[in-house]
């Protein structure tokens, strides 16, 4: 009997090894992926629009990877935005303050990784007081989806960080109500042309708002969520500026090759046209709102061609409505400009005349172009959207530096306070 157990424990431990070194693979001999979570970190407070990152690791070799996925509370899986590296933007308006488990996996084509699981604390400010019913969205892209030697750098988001802090400063914008929208939510080195750095989450920042991504799904989101929110009040104000590549024909110096198409511009991931832009701004009851879309043959978002003169009727986009100023940079037939330092010229001279009160007293000259004001009692010390307009028309067609920018014709179309030749002659005062 001796024997026979001695035999039998010699057996176990000889097939002991043949099970080591096992227990990372698959039978079929193929490695199991890895994926971590960077950022947030576990038990993280958190609120608006959140931007979640990781890593993802094959020992099989990286190109392996097929996908990264994410659930939120055992939803569905997601398929996030690259692999090795990957990010997702959550917006956490629609959800319910507290812990939320966030998900993640990978996914070599073979096998799913083990699930890497953070949990994440939801707080989300409650309704503000009725003295600050202001929202403010920013949206900057500099990418260029057909060269990427056409990239306009960190400008645009430059720009929108200093308009922010003027709305906050000035304005009375709560930092809850502000949000910038820039790129795909990474900050790069060499002025946006080389190498993820750390997203728009992680930097220092003066004022604590909103960032993310300049996505087509954020985009809709984050408008919609404003919508939500400005309709419940009646005193609501709501800006919104858009800046990336438009999309035209640049060797058409006529038309631009826009007479029988719509003014669009170039998000994160896609276009946004004119019209898509007033099905999405449908619902937007704000009695005193502005847009400024400044980008190439951008006009058509102001239901202008040129010279001020109308979109042809079927090819409107609705964007214009009773209380509402759209502005657009260009005309639907010109292209604008923009320093990669500082953002589109139209905006940077528009943004600098209401910040220094030297556009206070322009007014509307011969085709909306804009001239100085005759005598000093036309100023009043309050320096109105239209005023920073006219101002910005008559610096490009008068400044000896910009000659090489003057055909940009940027187009109005004031419809503020009301709908009407005649009712929309008083000027709208931001913040006022």
């Amino acid at each position: 009997m001796e024997k026979k157990a001695i035999s039998f424990m010699m057996i176990i431990l000889l097939a002991l090894p043949l099970f080591s070194g096992c227990l990372e693979e698959n039978s079929n001999g193929n490695e199991i992926p890895t994926v971590e979570i960077i950022y947030p970190i576990n038990r993280m407070t958190v609120s608006g629009l959140v931007k979640i990152y990781g890593v993802s690791f094959d020992e099989d070799g990286d190109k392996t990877l097929k996908k990264v996925e994410i659930s939120i509370d055992d939803s569905e899986w997601y398929v996030v935005e690259g692999m090795v590296n990957w990010s997702f933007d959550w917006v956490t308006y629609p959800v319910n303050d507290g812990s939320h488990n966030i998900c993640v996996r990978a996914w070599d084509g073979i096998d799913y990784s083990d699930i890497n699981e953070i949990t994440l604390i939801v707080d989300n400010p409650e309704t503000l007081e009725s003295d600050t019913h202001k929202w403010a969205v920013f949206i900057a892209t500099a990418n260029c989806p057909i060269d990427d030697e056409k990239k306009l750098g960190n400008g645009g988001l430059n720009l929108a960080e200093d308009m922010a802090s003027y709305f906050i400063e000035n304005y009375g914008y709560s930092t809850t109500n502000v949000f910038i929208l820039f790129d795909d939510g990474w900050i790069r080195d060499d002025n946006g042309y080389g190498d993820r750095i750390e997203t728009l989450d992680e930097r220092s920042h003066e004022y604590d708002i909103n960032y993310g991504g300049a996505t087509r799904e954020n985009v809709e989101l984050i408008i919609n969520h404003v919508i939500e929110e400005s309709n419940n009040f009646a005193d609501s104000e709501v800006f919104i500026w858009f800046f990336g590549h438009g999309y035209g024909n640049e060797n058409d110096e006529i038309t631009g090759g826009k007479v029988l198409e719509s003014s669009a511009i170039f998000l994160w991931d896609e276009m946004i046209s004119d019209r898509e832009l007033g099905e999405i701004l449908y619902d937007l009851r704000s009695e005193k709102t502005c847009i400024i879309v400044d980008a190439c043959f951008s006009g058509g978002f102001a239901d202008k061609v040129i010279y001020n003169f109308p979109t042809f009727f079927l090819m409107r986009s609705d964007i214009p409505n009773s209380g509402r100023i759209v502005i657009s940079g260009s005309s639907k037939f010109r292209p604008g400009y923009a320093s990669t330092t500082q953002g589109p010229l139209f905006s940077i001279i528009w943004f600098d005349g209401i910040k220094t009160g030297e556009a206070d007293g322009f007014k509307s000259g011969f085709l909306k172009i804009g001239k100085p004001p005759s005598f000093e009692f036309y100023k009043d010390g309050k320096v109105t959207v239209e005023e920073a307009f006219y101002y910005t028309s008559y610096i490009l067609r008068t400044d000896r530096n910009l000659d090489d920018y003057k055909r940009m014709e940027p187009q109005i179309n004031d419809q503020y306070p009301s709908r009407g030749r005649l009712r929309s002659k008083k000027g709208m005062v931001l913040g006022d």
